[in-house]
């Protein structure tokens, strides 16, 4: 479980703001290819939290998140280019023996190559996000274009980052209470090494939000010397997962090293330690896959642990040191007061009882999914309007389980702007 695409955009979005990058690229006068690239990344900004929410029941998203993550990824590094020269510039005009050497490095000719060299990567750099924002609407990522006055956009947004904090936690109390009971059991002499524990379950539950959560909980904090999170998905390719584990310890991506040189750095960061690494939304269930990577995660010391989120019981088989934790439809209640959380505002409950029994039929047709009760209430959000409750509630929409609750659209297609 990586950082999410939004973090990244975020990060990105904020070093594109920043007064910093600004002087430089006007300096280097690059002001209108850096504006494009800003304003085409903030139009993806506005559907990233949709399509975070539905890459685990479509391959399609995830694969264009996948895509979207690394050209992030390559646009920082294209922006840290951009720092380093600036640095080294202020280095040579600060510096008074300046070397023969590095004076015809800052030439004028040696300046004009560089605004050529950054001119064609920060073209390639538009080029490529043209291509990924083409593909938002195809993919059925539209932009949010509600305008309902009563719901400011940045309530939206606060909303829904505030369920995430919150959304491992209701109706999995159990669940959480035994996932954290397996990971601050000493070890024992016949355990595996490192112990894994597959948590499994349909598309929509939760099993990212529960591994969060435990992850993020401070009782498990003084276990471990060393904390790792990375989303594997379908591909499970080595290097990249290793890389993915490295960023998340470091916060470093060392992406112009070889696998090998991956391993080792990999091996020296592991080496000794008791970490707990999730493992989030594994698909492959090719062994060879895991046996390849097992042997440098047993470098940490031993009582390590890791959670593997799944959707196969096949990976379970695979990977789990002790049998899988099936997460199971959310009861009902618990799924009434997820829906309620997502949907009102603050004693907003309270001030519209008409509401409350249409709330409970719509639930009623989620079929104990939360992920369909949050995509849904996050929707009506702030919405008064009975009209519009009734709307979601007798749409033609819910004939078509394959499209609302199998794991494609869980329900988000079925409010439409008026």
């Amino acid at each position: 479980m990586e950082e999410f695409a939004t973090d990244i955009a975020k990060s990105l979005l904020g070093k594109l703001g920043s007064s910093a990058i600004k002087e430089l690229y006007l300096a280097w006068g690059l002001k209108a290819e850096i504006a494009s690239l800003e304003e085409k990344l903030l139009a993806i900004n506005a559907v990233l939290m949709d399509a975070e929410k539905r890459q685990s029941q479509n391959e399609k998203i995830r694969f264009w998140l996948q895509k979207l993550q690394e050209f992030m990824y390559d646009a920082e590094d294209a922006l840290d280019g951009f720092e380093c020269e600036d640095l080294r510039r202020q280095v040579v005009t600060t510096t008074g023996s300046t070397s023969r050497k590095l004076r015809r490095f800052f030439s004028s000719s040696n300046k004009l190559a560089f605004r050529f060299k950054m001119g064609r990567k920060i073209k390639d750099l538009n080029d490529r996000l043209a291509e990924i924002e083409s593909l938002k609407s195809l993919l059925g990522l539209p932009e949010q274009t509600s305008d309902h006055s009563s719901v400011l956009p940045e309530e939206i947004s606060e909303m829904k980052q505030s369920f995430e904090s919150f959304s491992g936690l209701i109706g999995r109390d159990k669940d959480r209470e035994c996932i954290i009971n397996l990971l601050v059991e000493p070890f024992k002499v016949d355990d595996a090494h490192p112990f894994v524990i597959p948590v499994v379950g349909m598309g929509g539950l939760g099993k990212t939000a529960l591994a969060k959560s435990v992850y993020d909980d401070g009782s498990v904090d003084a276990f471990f010397e060393l904390k790792m999170q990375a989303c594997v998905s379908d591909g499970f390719a080595l290097k990249q997962v290793m890389q993915k584990m490295i960023k998340s310890a470091t916060g470093e991506r060392f992406n112009d090293l070889e696998e090998i040189e991956i391993k080792a750095k990999l091996g020296a960061i592991l080496h000794g330690k008791k970490y707990l690494l999730i493992l989030d939304d594994v698909w492959n269930e090719d062994s060879q896959k895991w046996l390849l990577l097992k042997p440098i995660l047993s470098k940490g010391a031993l009582g390590s642990k890791i959670i593997v989120t799944t959707r196969s019981k096949r990976v379970a088989q695979i990977m789990g040191s002790a049998g899988a934790h099936e997460l199971s439809l959310l009861d009902q209640k618990d799924c009434l007061s997820l829906f309620y959380k997502c949907a009102f505002k603050e004693r907003q409950k309270e001030q519209h009882p008409n509401l409350i029994e249409i709330g409970k039929e719509i639930v009623g047709k989620c079929k104990q999914i939360p992920l369909a009760v949050t995509n849904l209430g996050t929707q009506l959000y702030g919405i008064t309007d009975e009209r519009e409750w009734k709307l979601v509630r007798d749409s033609e929409t819910w004939e078509e389980k394959e499209d609302v609750l199998d794991g494609t659209g869980t329900g988000s297609s079925i409010i439409t702007s008026k």
